[in-house]
C-alpha cells in the first residue's frame, strides 16, 4: 500500500522499521501523549489483518500511524496513533489528510474517531481543522505515573470528508502499489 500526497507516502511498516517506531515513541515529546508500546506488541500489529501500521515518508521516515477496526462490521475506523517525529514542517496535518483520504477512500469506512488526551492542544487544533467534531469527553480514564488523564473522542464521517472533498481543489487520487 502507498498513498501520496503533499510528498509524503503512507507505507506498510516492515519488522526494519520498528526501531525507530519504539524510538520515536520513547522521545519525552511524544511519550507525553501517547502510551508506547513494546517492539513485541508494534509486531503483532503489523501482523494483524485487522490493523494498518504504517511509516509516514518523505524521503526518510517522519513518523508513523496505526489504524484499527479495518474489519469492523460497523466500517468504523479508530485512527488509533500518529507520532510524527519532523515537527514543525507540516507533515501531521498533511498526514492526517492522507489518512482521511485512505479510510475513506480505499477501506470505505463510514466513521474515523479517533481519541486525544486534554492537554494536547495542538493535536486538537489540527484535528478540527481537518473537519473532525468533538463527541465527548473521558473523564480520567488512564492513569499515568500516578496521575489521571482524560481523553476528548472526535470522529469525522465519511459524508462529512466528501463534502471537504467537493470544497477543496486539493483532492488526489490514491493508488494502491
Amino acid at each position: 500500500m502507498r498513498v501520496d500526497k503533499s510528498n509524503l507516502c503512507l507505507c506498510k511498516t516492515e519488522e526494519a522499521d520498528l526501531d525507530y517506531i519504539v524510538a520515536a515513541e520513547n522521545v519525552d515529546e511524544n511519550r507525553q501523549y501517547i502510551i508506547p508500546w513494546s517492539r513485541e506488541q508494534h509486531l503483532q500489529a503489523i501482523l494483524n489483518s485487522n490493523i494498518a501500521h504504517l511509516i509516514v515518508k518523505k524521503e526518510i521516515r517522519v513518523g508513523y500511524v496505526i489504524l484499527a477496526g479495518l474489519l469492523d462490521s460497523n466500517q468504523t475506523i479508530e485512527f488509533r496513533r500518529i507520532v510524527i517525529t519532523e515537527k514543525g514542517k507540516g507533515y501531521g496535518k498533511a498526514t492526517v489528510e492522507i489518512v482521511k483520504q485512505l479510510v475513506f477512500e480505499t477501506y470505505n469506512a463510514h466513521r474515523l474517531w479517533l481519541d486525544v488526551k486534554v492537554q494536547n492542544k495542538l493535536a486538537q487544533a489540527v484535528y478540527k481543522k481537518s473537519g473532525f467534531v468533538v463527541e465527548g469527553t473521558l473523564r480520567e480514564c488512564l492513569k499515568v505515573d500516578g496521575k489521571y488523564d482524560s481523553l476528548i473522542i472526535m470522529s469525522i464521517l465519511q459524508q462529512e470528508h466528501r463534502n471537504e472533498c467537493l470544497n477543496s481543489s486539493e483532492y488526489d487520487e490514491i493508488s494502491n502499489v
